[in-house]
Order: structure tokens, then C-alpha cells, then sequence
């Protein structure tokens, strides 16, 4: 009002709501009752008693006629007016001017959020939050899928084209008729039958699962499956191809509409949180704001751009912000806390990490190395576990534990910093820092002849390759984080194979072909880090059979046989020998409700797992609660001592994949998913007449010191003797470096990546530029070591 000439003249108005169902000559009475005169019809002012109501008149209340003044009367009536006018309309408030022109300008106040007649809902955080029933998607309740028809099980081989059959619920004489339907007609609308489904555009997978005027498309054909439900073979078809798909009202966004609404710079969060972070970086690096806007986001971007920021520093940019989080793998997760560490800004704390390298690229170590020290000039002390040689390096002091692990371990071998190492330490890890000791290359490279090929991988990030995996060789899948290396090798090679070999296993990820010298295959295992055992009583001697043995030793025991006890006897698992208090478990478990339950020693056996009687059964002094206390080392020592080769020959696997110091009784719970790993492995090795297997390992090297990887290569080694075949994903180089053949994906994380940057033996790979780990490589095969 104050921006008009004084004396200007102007009207308050407000909308008419006709409440209780009353039409407006109805309303307009009770507003002539509460001291209303006037309306406003199309723009012209009437008195109330004088106007007829008519179809389409557009109709104003008048709440009070001014003139534009500053004095404190004229602000405090227009206050006044407004309030009245805002409470009569439901929180709209119009003021019309009348400018000496003769022309008018309406402005329009309104407390609701709404424009162009659409009311929308005031945005608060808990909006953009699919954790909350406010921002939730109402459909799929904020979990971006639904049980609805699968694309992938409607069309398995995404490589045909819809002339080719690529729809396979439109096979057959009569479901083909929808399809005969769409190629009869697709030179109407331009669609292209012959072209591969996984090389339609959106809009031409709209339109066939849509359909238009000219045909009917999928979502079609499966309503009418849905009509004809009392068919028994319709309700088979339907369910053939029902599972969990992306929800139809979200696309899979977990977000009510409404969230979409409200955009910044364009974009909405369903967008932003779509991008690789590197991308998301640019995006508000280049962000155009009104002063208005900037002023009352500053503190908020500057919080942005710095989480940003952590996130590529610890070398996670090719995340995507919607990632889920049972996807990321255990270094990502840490990596990720290590950021919102940062983030907070914490001085004179204590932070402990360990093995933040896990999962990380060689490129990336310094990186992390960078963001490391960060938190240290923060104001923190930073202690890290961990076995990577440029971190050690990196360090300010050096604390190692050794000299060897189990009973031969536990002392400080070494303490200080880099300058003070000396050669002829009994350090393992001092040793090997200053090449005292190695993991030497092989000295020559297994040639190959046969191979399995997959063709075309476009799954997630990767771009349509073509890949050859050799056979009866040792090959090793390298790439930054997020390159696809898991992708091409697990989420394609590995479930294609099985599905090859008439096993089970989940759909396999987008490819075209699978071909190769597969009829050489038998077996495929993906020897991962999950645990060996569900139960708390798995352990590493039950899982590689070597406890069979132990038992049947103690069974044939004079005392034993005196007692007529079985190998049954000394199972902690069955009836017989164990202790029945606490059913061979040791401990008791008390169930505290409300509380962490509690787990106390067993006051019948005092935690030995067995009766009182069947400890009374020894071998050499040693009863069967002192064999499962001892660790692997001990064990093959002491059986070799008293000529148990049987035992002595289960045992040996466990102490070649470097679990020497592990006790053969210990549960599978307290095991590292390396150790869990190296068991699985070890079970392999005492295979004797095992078929040729394609063994496929996901980062064996988590938690390994330099020792323990000279022995894992060892057995890998052993594997590829006996006719196996051994695929790896990895990133540390004295792995790559003794590989027969790498495979290099990259060049960069998320959508950079997934291309094939190299392939060939490490001596090939080494002289690709474009390749990180060639560069990296190139550096430790000039070095040998």
C-alpha cells in the first residue's frame, strides 16, 4: 500500500466460501446480516440486496474501501481490514487499486500455498523424507517397490527385439495375437520392432507397455489376465511373472508427489540425490540463487558443499546419495562414518579405525591418507589398524604387534616412526617395508587356451562390454571403487554361469551372450566373507572335517572303549558326552527382556562344553576340551609329534591360508570375514578328487598382513595345480602383480567407469596410460617387489 501515491484509492476484498452446502444468494444473505454491504461482480462494485446471482459472474466480497495513506490510522484500519478479509476468505486477502490512469492492478495475499488454483502443501523437512508417513510415497510406503509384474521376467533376454519375441508372455498362437497386434500397426506411430529391447528409448518403452490408440501394450495384456482370474491358467500366468518392480506412482523415488513439486535450480531432491557425488559437487558449485535465496541458504550449502567434499576425500564419489545402504560394502561404510566425522568438526577426540583402506583403489589411499590427517590437525589422535604399506608409511608412529600371530604373537615387536626402522628386526612388517623380505613374482605367466566370454555387460555402470574370463589360470578383476568390477563378476558372470550349470541362483544382471568352454566347468563357488556356520557352535575344524577325525581318535581310547563311548561322545553338538546344562554350548544364555541378555559361564561344566566323565578320556595327556582350546599351530604340532597324519593332513589347509593362529574350537561368530574367507578356501584345498572348479573371490586380502598374503598366494597356487580356476577381485598389488591375466575396469567410479581400460598379463596392463592400476603396477613390477 505504502509504495502508491498517497490518497490512492483501493478496496479490500476476499473470496465468498459457501460453507455448509448454501448457495451464494444464500451466503450473500448472512454476510448482509454480519455488516457486509458490498461485492465486487466482474470487476464492477454492487450492493448486495441489488445483485442476482448468474452463472459464471465472478464474485468478491468487499471487506472495506480506502485511500492510500502512512499515518497510523490508515496502516492500523488496512491491518484491521486485512484480518477480517483473511478470516472470511480462508486466508486470502486481494487489494485493488485505482490509479489516476484510470486503469486498475490487483495484488493477491494469501496464507495458503497454492497458485494457479492448485493448493500445495507447505514444505518442511519431514516432506523430502521417505522414513516419514509425510514423505512418504502412499503406494509403496517409501520403499520404491511394489509387488506388481516384473519388467525382467516379461523380458528376460533384453538383446531381442519385439519382432524377435522379446516379450515372452506374447508367445504362442493366441498371446501372439498381441503381439501380431503392435506389428501390424507399428508403422503408424514410427515404433521399431526390429530394434533390441535394451536399445528403446523411454518413450518407446512407454508406449510398449503402455500402448496407444493403434494397439495394446503390455500393462494391457496383464489387466485382462487379472479380469480372467477365475481361469486357472491365467492365475498361473499372472503369477509367472509377478514380482517386485518399481513402484508405478514414486518411478521408484520412495517420495510422494508432492516432493517433486519444489525444486531448487531446477532440479528436484529425487533428481540431486540420482547423481554420482562428484556430480552432485558441480551441481551446487554452479547453483544461481536470488540475494534473497543465497542469504537464507548460506549456512545450509556451506554444510553441504564441505559433506561434499568429505565424501570425495575418502574416495566415495562415484556413490550416489539414494544408494542403499546393505549395498555398501564394510570399507565403504566406514568411509562414510569417517566423513560424518569430519563433518562434525570434533576437536580433542580419539578416533580408532580399522582397516579404513578396505575396498580401496591404491589411487585413492592418498586420499584417505589426506583425510586422515585432516582429523589429526583438527585437534584429534587418530590410531589406525591396519596392514596397507602406504598408510604404515604415512604414519607419524609405528606400533607392531608380532612377531607371528596366536601363541607366537602378542608382544611389541617394533615401536617409533619410519626413520628409526632397522634391518634385522624380527618384525615381519619391518622386514617387509625395508625388502628384507618379499612376495617375489612368479616367474612365468600360466598360458590359457580356453575361456568363458560374456558379451555386452550393461548392467548398472557398465557400457555394453565385452569380457573373456581364461580358464585354469589365476585371473584378477582390478578398477577403482565403483568401476563394476562386482557388478560384471558377481552381479553377471557369476549368476549367468550358474544358471549355465542348471543351478539355482538369482536373475543375472543385463547381458547378451554367455559363451565359451563352460562344459569344462562342474562346479562355480563364490567363496565370499559371510560366516561358515548360522550357529554359534560352527567352528573352523567341523566346517574343513577335521573334528570326524579328532572324535574317532578319542573313541578308540582304552578309556573310552571301556566306557563304550562313540566318536558320538565327544561332540559337543548331540547327546552323549556333552553337557547337557548348557547343551555342549559352554555358556548359558540368561534372556533379559528389555535388556541385552546376558551370557554367563555354565556352572556344570565351568565352560568346557563336555560331562566331567568324557574329559576323563585323554590322548597323550590332552582331553577333547584341551584340543579344541588349542590353536591350529599347536594342533598340527602336536598331532604330527604323536604320528597322526590323518588329523595332521585336515589341519595343514587351515596353517597354509595363514590361519595357524585361529583355535580349532572357536566359534565362526567371533571370525573376521577374511577368516571366514580363508576357511572356505582351506575346505577347498583338502579336497583331494574335487571336479575342476571356477572359484570366484571377492577382496581375499581384507585383513592380511604382507606374511599372510605370500601364504594365501601360495594356495592359491596350490588350487590352480589341481586344474581349478581362480577369478579375483582386488585391489592390492602384490595380488595383481602375480596374476596370469588382469582384467582393468574404469577408468574412473559410477558413471565414468564401467568401460574395459585394459586386459592382458600385468606386464601388458602395466603399459596402458589410461589405466590407474597400470600406473601403480607399472611402478611394482620395476621395482620386483
Amino acid at each position: 500500500m505504502l509504495q502508491y501515491p498517497e490518497g490512492t484509492r483501493y478496496m479490500v476484498l476476499t473470496r465468498i466460501l459457501l460453507r455448509e452446502g448454501r448457495s451464494l444468494k444464500q451466503q450473500l444473505e448472512i454476510d448482509l446480516k454480519q455488516g457486509f454491504n458490498r461485492i465486487e461482480v466482474n470487476g464492477e462494485t454492487v450492493r448486495m440486496e441489488e445483485y442476482e446471482p448468474k452463472e459464471n459472474d465472478e464474485v468478491y466480497l468487499l471487506v472495506d474501501r480506502m485511500t492510500a495513506g502512512s499515518s497510523k490510522d490508515a496502516i492500523s484500519r488496512l491491518t484491521d481490514s486485512a484480518e477480517t478479509a483473511m478470516y472470511e476468505g480462508d486466508g486470502l486477502c486481494m487489494l485493488r487499486f485505482y490509479l489516476p490512469d484510470g486503469t486498475t492492478r490487483l495484488h493477491t495475499f494469501s496464507t495458503k500455498f497454492e497458485v494457479d488454483g492448485i493448493k500445495f502443501e507447505e514444505p518442511n523437512d519431514q516432506m523430502f523424507s521417505f522414513n516419514s508417513p509425510i514423505g512418504a510415497c502412499p503406494k509403496c510406503e517409501g520403499f520404491g517397490k511394489v509387488i506388481g509384474i516384473d519388467e525382467h521376467l516379461v523380458i528376460p533376454n533384453r538383446a531381442l527385439s519385439v519382432y524377435d519375441g522379446a516379450v515372452v508372455c506374447w508367445r504362442g498362437e493366441k498371446m501372439g495375437e498381441w503381439k501380431d497386434a503392435l506389428i501390424h500397426n507399428a508403422v503408424k506411430f514410427d515404433f521399431p520392432i526390429f530394434t533390441p529391447y535394451y536399445q528403446l528409448t523411454d518413450e518407446q518403452r512407454r508406449v510398449l507397455w503402455e500402448g496407444n490408440e493403434f494397439f495394446q501394450g503390455i500393462n494391457d495384456f496383464f489387466r485382462m489376465l487379472e479380469e480372467n482370474q477365475y481361469k486357472i491358467q491365467y492365475r498361473v500366468m499372472l503369477a509367472r511373472y509377478r514380482g517386485k518392480t518399481i513402484c508405478p506412482q514414486c518411478h521408484g523415488t520412495r517420495l510422494k508427489p508432492e516432493a517433486g513439486y519444489v525444486k531448487v535450480g531446477g532440479e528436484s531432491i529425487s533428481e540431486l540425490v540420482d547423481l554420482p557425488i562428484t556430480e552432485l559437487k558441480k551441481f551446487f558449485d554452479t547453483l544461481q540463487l536470488t540475494k534473497h535465496d543465497e542469504e537464507v541458504a548460506r549456512r545450509i550449502l556451506t554444510e553441504i558443499n564441505s559433506r561434499i567434499r568429505f565424501l570425495i576425500d575418502v574416495g566415495l564419489g562415484y556413490l550416489t546419495l539414494n544408494r542403499l545402504s546393505n549395498s555398501l560394502s564394510g570399507g565403504e561404510s566406514q568411509r562414510i562414518n569417517l566423513a560424518t566425522s569430519l563433518g562434525s568438526s570434533l576437536v580433542g577426540s580419539l578416533y580408532i579405525l580399522d582397516e579404513p583402506s578396505i575396498g580401496l583403489h591404491s589411487r585413492d589411499t592418498d586420499k584417505l591418507i589426506h583425510v586422515l590427517l585432516e582429523l589429526q590437525k583438527l585437534g584429534n589422535t587418530v590410531v589406525v589398524v591396519e596392514h596397507d604399506e602406504e598408510i604404515i608409511r604415512a604414519a607419524d608412529y609405528i606400533i607392531d604387534i608380532g612377531p607371528d600371530a596366536g601363541r607366537l604373537g602378542g608382544e611389541v615387536v617394533y615401536e617409533g616412526d619410519m626413520k628409526n626402522l632397522t634391518k634385522g628386526t624380527i618384525s615381519h612388517t619391518v622386514r617387509y617395508l625395508l625388502g628384507e623380505e618379499e612376495i617375489p613374482l612368479p616367474l612365468h605367466r600360466r598360458p590359457w587356451n580356453n575361456y568363458i566370454e560374456i558379451t555386452g555387460a550393461r548392467e548398472n555402470n557398465l557400457k555394453g562390454i565385452d569380457v573373456r574370463f581364461p580358464l585354469n589360470v589365476m585371473t584378477v578383476v582390478t578398477g577403482v571403487s565403483g568401476s563394476g568390477k562386482s557388478t560384471l563378476v558377481r552381479d553377471i558372470f557369476y549368476r549367468a554361469l550358474k544358471r549355465e550349470l542348471d543351478e539355482c541362483s538369482d536373475r543375472p544382471g543385463e547381458f547378451l551372450l554367455l559363451q565359451g568352454d563352460v562344459k569344462s566347468l562342474k562346479n562355480i563357488e563364490f567363496i565370499d566373507q559371510n560366516p561358515i556356520g548360522k550357529s554359534s557352535r560352527s567352528n573352523p575344524v567341523t566346517y574343513i572335517k577335521a573334528y570326524d577325525e579328532i572324535r574317532k581318535l578319542w573313541a578308540e581310547q582304552p578309556l573310552a572303549k571301556q566306557m563304550n563311548y562313540t566318536a558320538g561322545h565327544f561332540s559337543f553338538n548331540s547327546e552323549g558326552g556333552r553337557c547337557e546344562e548348557c547343551k555342549g554350548d559352554g555358556n548359558i544364555t540368561v534372556e533379559m527382556q528389555f535388556m541385552a541378555d546376558l551370557v554367563l559361564e555354565c556352572e556344570s561344566c565351568h565352560g568346557k562344553r563336555f560331562k566331567s566323565e568324557t574329559l576323563e578320556v585323554c590322548f597323550h595327556e590332552k582331553n577333547i576340551y584341551d584340543v579344541l582350546e588349542m590353536t591350529v599351530n599347536e594342533a598340527v604340532e602336536f598331532f604330527t609329534l604323536h604320528g597322526q597324519k590323518k588329523v595332521v593332513k585336515k589341519l595343514l589347509p587351515l596353517q597354509e591360508v595363514g590361519l595357524g593362529y585361529v583355535k580349532l574350537g572357536q566359534s565362526s561368530s567371533t571370525l573376521s570375514g577374511g577368516e571366514n574367507q580363508r576357511v572356505k578356501l582351506a575346505y577347498y584345498l583338502s579336497q583331494e578328487k574335487a571336479e575342476p572348479t571356477l572359484f570366484i573371490f571377492d577382496e581375499p586380502t581384507t585383513g592380511l598382513h604382507f606374511h599372510d598374503i605370500r601364504k594365501l598366494l601360495e594356495a592359491f597356487d596350490a588350487l590352480i595345480r589341481r586344474g581349478h580356476t581362480l577369478i579375483i577381485i582386488e585391489h592390492n598389488m602384490d595380488v595383481i602383480k602375480c596374476a596370469d591375466y588382469v582384467i582393468d575396469l574404469g577408468p574412473e567410479g559410477g558413471d565414468k567407469g564401467g568401460h574395459l581400460v585394459a586386459c592382458g598379463t600385468p606386464e601388458e596392463v602395466a603399459e596402458c596410460g589410461a589405466s590407474y592400476t597400470g600406473q601403480f603396477l607399472k611402478e611394482k613390477l620395476a621395482t620386483g617387489k
